[in-house]
């Protein structure tokens, strides 16, 4: 029974400690919530997908796709019409593409 109680303390840990790396590598980003098909014409997109449009201080641009998750679909869908959105998450590349998997999206 020890060490049951010792596997279970363990993987307690092992559970807290995934979710503080997974905070510490979350990231905050600001630009403009669009939809890839209907507002940014994508040559690529058979079907509607979010897309945040990021610009720096020089005027460049980057796009970083909006991961299906519950906090995209509390925000809803940005089809045929932009919105001023922060989005807080992890960004990966996928394919050649910026992707984030938001853990927060707020429309200002």
């Amino acid at each position: 029974m020890k060490s049951i109680g010792t596997i279970a303390l363990a993987a307690f840990l092992l559970v807290g400690l995934v979710q503080v790396t997974r905070a510490a590598d979350e990231t905050t980003l600001s630009g403009t919530l669009m939809c890839a098909k209907c507002s940014l014409k994508k040559a690529d997109a058979s079907k509607c997908q979010d897309v945040l449009v990021v610009k720096d201080t020089a005027g460049a641009t980057t796009e970083y796709y909006i991961a299906k998750n519950d906090a995209a679909e509390k925000a809803g869908h940005q089809c045929k019409s932009e919105a001023k959105a922060t989005v807080t998450g992890v960004v990966s590349e996928k394919d050649g593409k910026k992707w984030i998997e938001a853990s927060k999206i707020e429309k200002t």
